[in-house]
């Protein structure tokens, strides 16, 4: 038996050997392309917590101006203006009472009819607080306005294609 054979098929082959060889030959090592599973080849998408950040902290924003807003407001309503002068009272117009009493009289049939149904009264307002009331709604849509520009700008910067990893070098 020549061992060149065993290590590089040189020389001449001894007959046990090949028996051995075709017996052992089906065991042979086949390559095969290697194959991953798709969810393996599926690249993780990294969570991106920005949005939800920016949306909570806008919200804080707004909560604390509307805290900030209610706190002043309480405390002028307890601190009465003593600079302020009494408004003299405006002249009497016979007419304007007549109207303003048929007015009343109109509302309290509806406030009648609202009790009635079961529902509760009309809130009454004064001029002071309604003007208070439009200056805080307005407030209210303009940090609502603002909000969703902010919003919006973060929507468009996490789902822009140019939100990828910058100042990436190539390997080799």
């Amino acid at each position: 038996m020549k061992e060149d054979y065993l290590w590089d098929k040189t020389g001449e082959p001894d007959p046990k050997i090949q028996q051995l060889e075709e017996i052992l030959g089906t065991l042979r090592y086949q390559p095969k392309p290697l194959e991953l599973p798709q969810d393996l080849l599926a690249p993780r998408q990294r969570r991106n917590h920005f949005p939800l950040l920016a949306i909570a902290a806008t919200v804080l924003l707004a909560l604390l101006a509307a805290g900030i807003w209610l706190r002043v407001r309480t405390q002028s309503e307890s601190q009465p203006n003593q600079a302020s002068v009494a408004p003299a009272p405006p002249a009497v117009d016979e007419k304007a009472i007549v109207a303003k009493k048929n007015d009343e009289e109109v509302k309290k049939q509806k406030i009648e009819q609202v009790r009635k149904r079961g529902l509760p009264p009309l809130p009454r307002y004064t001029k002071r607080e309604r003007e208070e009331a439009l200056a805080a709604k307005q407030q209210v849509m303009l940090a609502l306005r603002l909000t969703t520009e902010k919003l919006s700008l973060v929507q468009k910067k996490t789902q822009s294609p140019s939100n990828q990893i910058k100042n990436q070098h190539r390997v080799g």
